[in-house]
């Protein structure tokens, strides 16, 4: 009697119907298996925020992002911690549904989170999604469907890329903002050019003027940072030639008496403690330097205020006492709330766009922000936010009208009245957070 054995083709055909069995499945079932729940501090909707914030750049598009955000939405708490397992185990079809999408669309966009190894399945014997959770504790008894506990596992993973993609962001936006200080400045220049109506200047100014239309195209996020750093490198030789065809560089200001040897001596030695330049009623300084300084081109275009009619240093830059206090002292007296919005290893730059957000909070207005800044200048008005808020939130007696109480330092600071010295010592004695 003769045999009939299947051939290859129909043999592979007998085991079909099924998912394909690849390291990649094994090794998500692998994480399920030894699964310990979240590390302490994490929770499922916090790794959500860090697949939002990567992105594109760990593999996610906004369509699984959104899938993804779906079925988070299925788990508990419990599921999450030691002993649980987060399985969303309704219906494909429900999904579909509830997505506006084909079956198929929802698959491939499971897929696409596999592949970016955010879940896994666990998958019953024809396929069928379907669970049970235990009506006392909550906990699910079984379940079939898609397993995320691929997701915890990213953590440590998308914190790098979101780490990496806040500073490449970063580096982006100042580039920008560079491009533009540099852009106002050329403007500036050639305006100012083409007011003097010396001979041949015409044809100087329209040929600069065509350079820059060429260069200055609209900085918009498709723009890479290579590419924004070649913008940056024309703009600023640009801006050089203009000036050495004008005829004008940059200018020294000039020193007032016996500030020579003061200068020399923070030119020599410079450290993170010495608070920065004030700036009357600005709050951040100017992302460029060299646009900063003044030039001679710069200053026969712009009317130069007199020795008269300058504003004084009023009595409360010499009274305040902060030249008394170092970058220590104020981060020692700093309540935590204050403590908490600075970074590792603050600056003065740091602590005064720290009390700059916290003005905000306290309810102090940018008019009386700006008017403290006239008199102590900005790491004077920082200082002045810092004691603010210790009165806010000490245990005897609080202030409950933080703006009012701010706007009589400043009243204080113009009488030539603030010690704002003593009060920071007193601080440092006790705990005002």
């Amino acid at each position: 009697m003769q045999t009939n054995y299947p051939t290859n083709e129909n043999h592979l055909k007998n085991y079909g119907g099924g998912r394909v069995e690849s390291d990649a499945l094994r090794y998500s079932r692998s994480l399920a298996d030894v699964f310990c729940g979240l590390e302490e501090g994490a929770d499922r909707y916090g790794l959500l925020l860090l697949v939002k914030r990567a992105g594109k750049l760990a593999g996610f598009t906004p369509r699984m992002v959104a899938l993804l955000d779906y079925y988070l939405a299925f788990t508990r708490d419990i599921d999450w911690e030691e002993g649980g397992r987060p399985v969303v185990y309704q219906s494909l079809a429900r999904t579909a549904l509830d997505l506006g999408v084909s079956e198929r669309q929802v698959q491939k966009l499971e897929a696409a989170l596999f592949a970016a190894g955010a879940i896994g399945w666990n998958d019953s014997g024809n396929h069928k999604r379907y669970g049970q959770r235990c009506s006392d504790t909550g906990r699910i008894v079984y379940a079939y469907g898609v397993d995320l506990t691929p997701l915890a596992y990213l953590r440590a993973e998308l914190e790098k890329l979101v780490e990496a993609k806040r500073r490449h962001d970063d580096e982006w936006m100042g580039a920008k903002r560079s491009i533009s200080a540099l852009r106002r400045r050329v403007r500036g220049l050639l305006a100012e050019w083409s007011a003097r109506e010396e001979a041949g200047s015409a044809e100087l100014v329209h040929r600069f003027a065509a350079r820059y239309e060429g260069i200055a195209v609209p900085i918009r996020t498709h723009l890479d940072l290579d590419r924004l750093h070649e913008l940056l490198a024309e703009h600023e030789t640009l801006c050089k030639d203009v000036l050495t065809a004008m005829g004008v560089g940059e200018a020294e200001l000039p020193e007032a008496p016996g500030e020579a040897s003061k200068a020399e001596e923070t030119r020599k030695r410079s450290s993170k403690d010495e608070p920065p330049f004030a700036h009357y009623k600005y709050t951040t300084q100017s992302s460029i330097d060299s646009c900063s300084r003044g030039d001679a081109g710069f200053q026969e275009s712009v009317v130069e205020p007199t020795q008269a009619n300058r504003r004084p240093p009023g009595p409360g830059q010499d009274s305040s006492g902060i030249e008394h206090i170092s970058l220590g002292m104020a981060l020692g007296a700093a309540s935590e709330r204050l403590t908490a919005m600075l970074p590792p290893d603050p600056c003065w730059i740091d602590l005064i766009e720290a009390t700059y957000r916290l003005r905000a909070e306290l309810g102090i207005s940018q008019s009386s922000w700006g008017e403290a800044c006239g008199l102590l200048g900005r790491s004077g008005a920082a200082l002045s936010v810092l004691v603010t808020d210790c009165a806010a939130q000490r245990e005897r007696d609080p202030v409950r009208q933080p703006p009012a109480y701010f706007r009589e330092l400043v009243r204080r600071a113009e009488q030539g009245g603030l010690h704002l010295h003593r009060t920071v010592f007193g601080l440092l004695k006790t705990d005002c957070s």
